[in-house]
C-alpha cells in the first residue's frame, strides 16, 4: 500500500508549459475550459497514487500573473438546489467556496456567469446576493437550436445576446461547481464576442480523464467511466484523431459527438479550425507522468470497486436508479475485478459475522486489518479509527486511551440535551475526546500524533454510515466503502 505511481512535480511543470504554448498559438488570449475539480480532485489522487488533490490549483498558481477565473453555474442547478455529492454542498454555495479558495491562492476572479438564464426568481435572488458580496455577475441565455445551429448561435441573437465578461489577462480559466454548468458555451461565447471586438482568442480544454494516451480499457480510464455513470460518459476511440493522424487515442462520447458542431463554429469564428480532433483540443500531460503503471492499475481497480459500492448505496438510499448499478457492475467485469478483490471487505464481513452486528475494518499499510464493532460507548466506525490509531502508534489493543469518565458526559449530553436516540459516540465525538485526553495522557498523545497516517488507508463498513461518520472518514482521507445495508429500520436517521 501507499506506493507512488505518479510524478506530481513533473505533471505541474509539463501542464503549465503546454498551457503557455497553447496561449502562444492563438496570440492574444486563451479561454481554457477546466474539466474536473480544481481544488480537491480526490478521484485523481486515488487512481494515480502520487497525484496531489490540489495539483491543478498549484499548476494555476505558477501562472497566476497571467490568469484570471470565470465561474459558470447553470441557472437550473440554482433553481433545483443541485448538490455536489462528494462535499454535500449545493452548487450555489460551492460558487462562494470556490471564490474564497481562488482568492486565498492569489488568483483573480473576474466574475460569475449564470448560464441558460430564464428569469427564475431563485436565480435572481442568488445573482443579487453575489452582487451584494461585491462579485460581478453576467447572464447567458438559452439559444434555440444549440448546439446544432451554428448560424443562429454565432449571431447577435445567439452568443451576441449574452453579457460579455470583461477580462484583462491572456489566460482565462472557465470552471464550475460541477458538470453540466455550461463551461464550453461560456468559452465559445467569449471567443465569438472577442472576435467581434477584434481580439483573436483561442479555446482549449484542460482535462484529466480519460487519459488520451492510455488504452481505452486501461483501469484508469475505466475508473473514469465508473465515476461518471450518472453522466452517461463512455470512453471511445477518437475517430477524428485516427483519421487525421492514424493514431488511436482515448476520448469520450460527449466530446466526440459535439466535435463536428464545434469544428463548424471554429471555422465560422477563425476562418479555419485550429483543431482536427477532440483530442487536439485537450491539454493533458497526465499520461506522461505515470511512473509505475502497475501501481496505478491496482489503484484504479480499487476505485472501480469503490464506485460500485457507492452506486449500490445510492440505490439503497433512493437517489439513483438500477441502471447505474448495472453500469458499475459492467465496468467491474471489463476491468476483471469483483468485490472479493477488495481485501478489507472480507475482513469487515467476517467481523460482522462474529459479533452479529455492524462492523468496520481498516487495512493498515502493511496489509494487516484492524476492526471495530458497535459497543456500548462507541459505534463501529469510531471503534475502528481508535484501533487503527493504536496499531499505527504501537499501543497495545487493550489499553484505554479515553477513560469512561470522559466518554459518559458526552453520551449524556447527546441523549439528555440534544435529543439523540443513539448514545454511541460517532467518529468526530471520539476524536474530540481523544484530543482533550492527549493534553494530559502521553499515550493518547501518541495516538493523536499518527492521525495523519490514516490518510490513504482502505476501510469497509457492513452498514451504511451516518452523515457524520462519512464526513469524518472523508476528512481523514480514508477510502471508505459500505455495504448497501441500513443500520436501522428507520427511514429517517437524524444521527
Amino acid at each position: 500500500m501507499n506506493k507512488i505511481g505518479f510524478d506530481n512535480d513533473k505533471y505541474i511543470s509539463m501542464q503549465s508549459q503546454k498551457i503557455l504554448e497553447r496561449i502562444e498559438k492563438f496570440g492574444d488570449k486563451l479561454y481554457l475550459e477546466f474539466g474536473g475539480k480544481l481544488f480537491d480532485d480526490y478521484h485523481a489522487s486515488r487512481v494515480l497514487p502520487g497525484f496531489a488533490p490540489d495539483s491543478k490549483i498549484r499548476m494555476l498558481e505558477t501562472l497566476k500573473d497571467s490568469a484570471e477565473i470565470i465561474i459558470a453555474i447553470h441557472a437550473g442547478d440554482i433553481e433545483h438546489n443541485k448538490v455536489r455529492n462528494d462535499l454535500d454542498i449545493a452548487y450555489d454555495r460551492e460558487v462562494l467556496r470556490l471564490v474564497d479558495a481562488f482568492r486565498k491562492k492569489g488568483l483573480l476572479v473576474s466574475g460569475v456567469v449564470i448560464t441558460r438564464y430564464s428569469h427564475q426568481p431563485s436565480v435572481d435572488a442568488f445573482a443579487d446576493k453575489l452582487k451584494r458580496l461585491g462579485l460581478k455577475v453576467y447572464l447567458h441565455y438559452p439559444i434555440a437550436g444549440y448546439p446544432q445551429n451554428p448560424s443562429m448561435i454565432l449571431s447577435p441573437e445567439g452568443f451576441g445576446k449574452n453579457e460579455f465578461v470583461e477580462t484583462s489577462r491572456p489566460l482565462v480559466v472557465v470552471t464550475a461547481p460541477g458538470p453540466g454548468s455550461g463551461k464550453l458555451a461560456v468559452c465559445l461565447s467569449q471567443v465569438y464576442q472577442e472576435f467581434t471586438r477584434g481580439v483573436r482568442a483561442g479555446y482549449a480544454k484542460f482535462e484529466t480523464f480519460p487519459i488520451w494516451n492510455l488504452p481505452l480499457t486501461h483501469p484508469v480510464n475505466l475508473a473514469y467511466e465508473a465515476a461518471t455513470t450518472d453522466l452517461d460518459d463512455v470512453n471511445m476511440i477518437d475517430p477524428f484523431h485516427l483519421e487525421a493522424y492514424g493514431q488511436m487515442t482515448t476520448n469520450y462520447n460527449r466530446d466526440v459527438e459535439s466535435f463536428p458542431v464545434l469544428n463548424t463554429m471554429f471555422e465560422h469564428i477563425y476562418g479555419s479550425s485550429p483543431y482536427k480532433s477532440p483530442t487536439d483540443m485537450g491539454v493533458n500531460m497526465v499520461g506522461f507522468c505515470i511512473t509505475d503503471d502497475e501501481v496505478v492499475r491496482k489503484a484504479a481497480c480499487q476505485e472501480i470497486i469503490r464506485r460500485y459500492y457507492s452506486a449500490a448505496c445510492g440505490f439503497k438510499r433512493g437517489i439513483i436508479g438500477q441502471e447505474q448499478i448495472d453500469k458499475a457492475e459492467f465496468i467491474m467485469s471489463r476491468a476483471g475485478v469483483t468485490v472479493e478483490d477488495r481485501p478489507v471487505v472480507a475482513a469487515a464481513l467476517q467481523r460482522d459475522h462474529e459479533t452479529g452486528g455492524a462492523a468496520m475494518a481498516i487495512e493498515l499499510p502493511d496489509g494487516s486489518m484492524v476492526t471495530g464493532k458497535n459497543g456500548t460507548m462507541m459505534g463501529a466506525a469510531a471503534g475502528a479509527i481508535m484501533n487503527a490509531l493504536k496499531a499505527l502508534a504501537g499501543i497495545q489493543p487493550d489499553i484505554d486511551l479515553i477513560a469512561p469518565i470522559v466518554l459518559q458526559p458526552i453520551r449524556d449530553l447527546k441523549t439528555n440535551h440534544f435529543g439523540s436516540e443513539n448514545p454511541r459516540l460517532h467518529s468526530d465525538e471520539l476524536l474530540y475526546a481523544l484530543s482533550i485526553c492527549a493534553t494530559t495522557n502521553p499515550t493518547a498523545a501518541r495516538a493523536m500524533n499518527v492521525l495523519g497516517d490514516l490518510k490513504g488507508l482502505e476501510a469497509h463498513s457492513t452498514v451504511m454510515l451516518s452523515r457524520v461518520d462519512l464526513e469524518v472518514y472523508r476528512r481523514l482521507g480514508i477510502n471508505l466503502t459500505c455495504e448497501p445495508q441500513r443500520k436501522t429500520n428507520r427511514l429517517f436517521d437524524k444521527n
